[in-house]
């Protein structure tokens, strides 16, 4: 494998790891309850929406001019929604989490991802359920069980929380790989900003308010790094192998946990670190499996 395009991914990555460790840490500043100017996570989430579609739609008019309702037409107008539907509760799931639980906590529960995508490929895709698969699988049963300690701590409902969300961001991932085959990546972004507005709108429409001050800014940033971190990862996936992309991206974890120490003096727990450990261990097997030709 050419290294120079391997050092070219690590750089991504490296931007993709910056990008999704600000967009948790505006969301928890956006949604601070020690502010009098903090939001609800349904407040942050719409207004989310509203600012990821104006920068998708500018980026899409740019990219195609007189195309761009070419670009955006699709038939396949289900499927985006039960894609958008499903991101859009992990989406929620997710800031819910921060708001309440110590950062790297959410992050290591959000690993939890592509064992659960193994799950649903497996029911909607008929991807095959191989032995290492269901290795991975299982490791990640375990990673989740070294986290949470049921049985030895009390689990706070927000862990669940957390981890309903990784499940329903999984079963989104799972339905992009079916729309990929139909739809541009632009086209995606942009049904996903149309489609979960409204959705966004349904929860404030009784509970509105605007967001003050700096407020702003907190989610304008979420929209921002949210859209940058995702853009970084896609860039070096192209450039280098999932098997060596991915293992970069749990460098969230102690980067997270280290801005949560000095940030909001949150502990470093390690029952949180060796979970993590172990989830890493199964999704290494499950990208071995999947880069195999």
């Amino acid at each position: 494998m050419n290294m120079i395009n391997v050092r070219r991914s690590a750089l991504w990555m490296v931007g993709a790891v910056v990008a999704f460790s600000l967009t948790a840490i505006s969301g928890r500043e956006a949604t601070q309850q020690l502010s009098d100017s903090a939001l609800t996570v349904s407040q942050l989430v719409f207004f989310r929406s509203i600012i990821g579609l104006l920068l998708i739609s500018t980026l899409i008019v740019l990219r195609y001019g007189n195309k761009t309702r070419e670009m955006v037409s699709t038939q396949r107008l289900k499927l985006h929604f039960g894609r958008n539907f499903s991101h859009f509760c992990g989406q929620w799931c997710w800031f819910y989490g921060l708001a309440l639980l110590p950062i790297a906590n959410v992050f290591a529960i959000e690993f939890t991802v592509p064992i659960w995508t193994a799950v649903f490929a497996s029911l909607i895709l008929s991807e095959a359920l191989t032995v290492k698969r269901l290795v991975s699988i299982t490791l990640g049963f375990f990673g989740v069980l070294i986290i949470l300690r049921p049985g030895f701590v009390d689990i706070e409902f927000a862990s669940w929380v957390v981890l309903a969300g990784a499940v329903a961001y999984a079963l989104s991932h799972t339905l992009t790989k079916r729309l990929s085959g139909f739809d541009g990546a632009l086209t995606i972004l942009f049904y996903m900003q149309v489609m979960q507005l409204p959705l966004g709108f349904f929860l404030v429409v009784f509970d509105f308010a605007w967001p003050q001050g700096i407020t702003w800014m907190w989610v304008a940033l979420t929209a921002v790094a949210g859209l940058s971190a995702h853009f970084c990862m896609a860039k070096a996936l192209s450039m280098a192998d999932a098997m060596i992309v991915m293992p970069m991206d749990f460098l969230r974890l102690p980067l997270i946990a280290v801005v949560g120490y000095f940030l909001y003096q949150e502990s470093i727990d390690i029952f949180l670190l060796c979970g993590a450990a172990v989830m890493l261990l199964g999704n290494m097997l499950s990208l071995g499996e999947k880069t195999r030709p």
